[in-house]
């Protein structure tokens, strides 16, 4: 049969999954399903031509501003967070947390109203290269922080720490050679790239993972192996007194997955998780009228071993999520509205 990637997984029977199948290998793979009983339904009948629509609508911002109609470069972000933290100093720290195997900048924004040993929400987004919508999501939390002054009260007493790309050579790719690319771009003998979110210290390799360098979910050749995920735990465990929740942004899918991804048991304190993510189901069903899944990692989704949330949870996180967006990178975006750095705007609460 012809190639055919997988878009979304399912560990439990009934639940449907996105297959993305060539054209050369369509009626094939649609016998195959007939054969077996499987029912099925074509979502998208021209995966490319959406593809170049993306393309066609990427445009080139004027540096320091921000937009929420295209997907902006990794460069045109770093400029929005280079100019948040100019124009608003007295809450906006910007902290390059380390580089990526190509050099560039880990970029980590701190939304703060000051004072030290404050409960902190941390976020990273994009260690999934392809997953475009992730940096939409993390810039627009931002820019409501700070540029909104009706939020200012969401960083009284509490403090942010946002990254909104954490793979940015991968994300890079996507852009100018592999829509589809998810991992890092590290060198391998064979094939280049680890996913970063199966690299983690978190009963690393031991299921729902790869030990092939040609796989997507390519574990690396030792835990912590790539330089993105090793600044993300050495800034963790710089901040583990402060850190109170965590959430790693992906897509797609409407889920709010908790720990763990590598066994079905439920964590010690799964009530207050359910709870938790129950609220934040409420507040996004009285918006838009969807509702989000709110389950474990391994009873939701999939298995996955090294995974950030996992390992997070480990260390004493007690509050870690992995946040699953609805389908992403094809039209679904948080806002319509362009913004520049330095001029507020009421858009509502976020």
């Amino acid at each position: 049969m012809n190639a055919s990637i997988f878009w979304s997984d399912s560990r439990q029977l009934s639940r449907p999954v996105d297959i993305m199948v060539s054209p050369l290998g369509q009626h094939e793979f649609e016998d195959a399903l007939e054969f077996n009983g499987i029912s099925y339904h074509i979502a998208v009948s021209n995966v490319a031509k959406i593809v170049n629509t993306e393309s066609n609508i990427e445009t080139r911002v004027e540096s320091g501003n921000i937009t929420f109609t295209e997907f902006m470069r990794h460069d045109e972000i770093n400029a929005y967070l280079d100019q948040l933290a100019v124009n608003y100093p007295e809450i906006v720290t910007k902290e390059v947390i380390g580089r990526s195997f190509e050099g560039r900048e880990l970029i980590l924004l701190r939304i703060s109203s000051g004072g030290s040993q404050k409960p902190t929400i941390f976020a990273e987004a994009a260690i999934h290269a392809r997953e475009w919508i992730a940096p939409p999501v993390a810039l627009y939390t931002i820019n409501q922080l700070v540029e909104n002054p009706e939020n200012a009260g969401f960083y009284q007493d509490i403090d942010w720490a946002i990254i909104p790309v954490l793979n940015p050579d991968g994300y890079e790719y996507t852009h100018t050679t592999d829509r589809f690319w998810r991992k890092t771009r590290t060198p391998g003998t064979i094939c280049h790239g680890v996913d970063g979110n199966r690299n983690f210290d978190a009963r690393w390799r031991e299921t729902g993972a790869s030990a092939w360098q040609c796989d997507n979910t390519y574990t690396g050749h030792r835990v912590f192996s790539e330089p993105e995920t090793q600044a993300i735990r050495n800034y963790i465990l710089s901040h583990i007194e402060d850190i109170k929740l965590f959430l790693d942004i992906h897509s797609f899918g409407r889920w709010l997955l908790y720990p763990y991804g590598y066994i079905t048991d439920d964590p010690d304190n799964v009530d207050e998780l359910r709870t938790l993510g129950q609220l934040f189901n409420d507040a996004v069903y009285s918006v838009n009228g969807e509702n989000y899944t709110v389950v474990s990692f391994a009873n939701g989704l999939y298995y996955a071993a090294g995974t950030s949330v996992d390992w997070v949870k480990e260390q004493g996180i007690d509050l870690a999520y992995t946040l699953e967006l609805p389908r992403g990178g094809t039209g679904v975006r948080p806002s319509s509205r362009r913004y520049s750095a330095g001029r507020p705007r009421d858009v509502g609460r976020f």
